[in-house]
């Protein structure tokens, strides 16, 4: 029955996707923009199979029919301390990303195929649609770099890949030098290449715009992700993906995952911690319960502890996944290497980060109530969570501590993979590429302010001298405004705000007098702008 269901998908897919070749051809293309190229995080790029023998290919990231079974035979995986690289357990496969579409297949629709649902699996597809409507064109100045997000970020053969591919874009666009756009995970791999590679990099970068980047980590998320796994979706779609249990198992095995930890040499002003309600017995056989932190450093003993009978099962075999010191040693030398990064000089960086969600930093097991007795019952507990502002995945705290000399850092409110298709993200990204041509944008504040009136006039009489100034703006953004008041035909009229204030200032011995009054008006119209209009008046005297 599953076999029969899936040629069923199989065929409407083809369908859909003749259908939709009429609707492909792109209309309108800017020749003078300078070309992008999107680097995504972790799980932000299609991974196929490759079967070493036969040369077959098989998509087993992401996907719906027989996904966790594919994943767990193709995509589980083993370290390698020798040369740092994670490889599949079955030794007749390998991994590859696909490198359709100039590399942007790989990292637009992670599941392609999905008929129903399809926006759990989006990532940069509404940006890139966004990019072509602005006259970006795919493979000219639109480019994507999809890679192995198991491998570590500083990687020998990643590091190889996204040199050539910087060349190659930059030969592709007829030598304009590029703007990256990196996501989470991507920041740090762009910071890892700009350390080892800083030559290569300001023969060819422009700027890089970092969003939702964890610079120094994602504490809460990464404990809990060791401790009891992952869900790549939320809701009822997690039950067609992959378990908890099968990312878990993946992901400790993972240098990427392990060079997500909470920075060690960062100063947090709120320390992450792992904490434990613990039964004690003191010499008289009294019991008490006490809450127990971790701070960082002090909480590896207690994931090896936790994971310490870890295992799974692999074509029959039983194979142990504890947590993996080797792997903690490869990533604090990462984490090294991202702590003294130095952007180059002439390069501009900018910083978007997500704010407004509940986020975890801090992370407990058990209760009063129900002490833990035994840490290897851990990862079978539900982790609760202190939250402190972020994007629900990292930290505002860590994605601003980005320790590069950066033209701009703004908070978006939104979350961290739902920020890629936040409107405000997309106009902030318009202007800083300046693919808009608007210099009135404001990205901090999220508006255009048009100067639409300017008249200054200056007078002196009877020793007195009179300047009067009067500015109009208009203001556009989205902020429609809630003041209003009633009229007669019960609609709604904007109120106006006003606001006043004076100045004055004299002399010791009174022979010089200046004051200053201003009023400013501000009026919301019918069509979401607002007016604003500045009146001043300067009154100096001397006796």
């Amino acid at each position: 029955m599953a076999v029969l269901l899936e040629d069923i998908v199989k065929s409407v897919e083809h369908l859909l996707k003749l259908i939709s070749k009429a609707s492909e051809e792109q209309t309108y293309v800017d020749p003078t923009l300078d070309p992008v190229l999107l680097v995504p995080g972790i799980a932000g790029s299609i991974l196929n199979a490759v079967d070493n023998k036969t040369g077959q290919t098989e998509r087993v990231w992401v996907r719906i029919l027989g996904a966790d079974h594919e994943f767990q035979d193709k995509l589980w995986s083993s370290f390698n301390p020798a040369t740092g690289k994670t490889e599949c357990l079955d030794a007749d496969t390998h991994i590859e990303i696909p490198q359709e579409r100039h590399g942007l297949h790989a990292i637009d629709m992670l599941d392609p195929d999905m008929i129903i649902g399809s926006e759990c699996v989006y990532y940069f597809h509404d940006m890139i649609v966004e990019f072509i409507k602005w006259g970006y064109q795919e493979g000219t100045t639109l480019f994507g770099f999809g890679y192995d997000f198991r491998q570590s970020n500083r990687l020998q053969e990643t590091m190889d890949r996204l040199a050539a591919k910087l060349e190659s874009v930059y030969t592709a666009s007829g030598g304009r030098k590029i703007n990256i756009i990196s996501h989470s995970m991507g920041g740090l791999l762009t910071k890892c290449f700009m350390s080892l590679h800083t030559d290569i990099f300001e023969k060819y970068v422009k700027s890089w715009i970092a969003i939702a980047a964890p610079f120094q980590g994602a504490p809460g998320y990464i404990t809990s992700t060791f401790l009891n796994g992952a869900s790549f979706v939320e809701g009822w779609e997690q039950n067609f993906f992959i378990s908890k249990w099968s990312m878990q198992q993946l992901l400790l095995e993972c240098p990427s995952i392990y060079e997500l930890m909470a920075s060690l040499d960062f100063k947090w002003e709120h320390v992450p911690l792992l904490e434990i309600w613990r039964k004690r017995s003191d010499g008289d056989g009294n019991s008490t319960t006490v809450l127990e932190s971790y701070p960082p450093v002090e909480a590896i003993p207690i994931f090896m502890e936790a994971l310490s009978e870890n295992k799974i099962n692999y074509n029959g075999v039983d194979m142990s996944v504890p947590f993996n010191l080797e792997i903690l040693n490869w990533a604090n030398e990462t984490r090294k290497l991202l702590s003294s990064a130095e952007l180059p000089q002439q390069i501009k960086f900018y910083n978007i980060y997500g704010t407004n969600n509940e986020t975890p930093h801090c992370v407990c097991y058990g209760s009063d109530d129900a002490p833990v007795t035994d840490l290897r019952e851990v990862p079978t507990l539900e982790a609760k969570y202190i939250n402190v502002d972020g994007d629900g995945t990292v930290p505002l705290e860590s994605a601003k501590a980005d320790g590069l000399r950066a033209i701009a850092r703004v908070g978006v409110p939104g979350d961290h993979r739902g920020i890629l298709c936040e409107r405000q993200v997309f106009r902030i990204l318009k202007h800083w590429l300046r693919a808009d041509h608007d210099p009135f944008y404001n990205p901090i504040n999220d508006y255009v302010i048009l100067p639409t009136a300017f008249e200054m006039e200056s007078i002196t009489t009877k020793g007195m001298q009179v300047t009067s100034l009067r500015e109009e703006w208009e203001i556009v953004g989205d902020d429609d405004g809630n003041d209003c008041k009633e009229n007669t035909t019960t609609e709604k009229e904007p109120l106006p705000l006003v606001g006043s204030f004076t100045v004055a200032c004299s002399s010791g011995d009174k022979s010089a007098q200046e004051e200053a009054r201003a009023t400013v008006t501000i009026q919301s119209q019918n069509d979401g702008k607002k007016h604003v209009e500045l009146n001043a008046v300067s009154i100096s005297a001397s006796a």
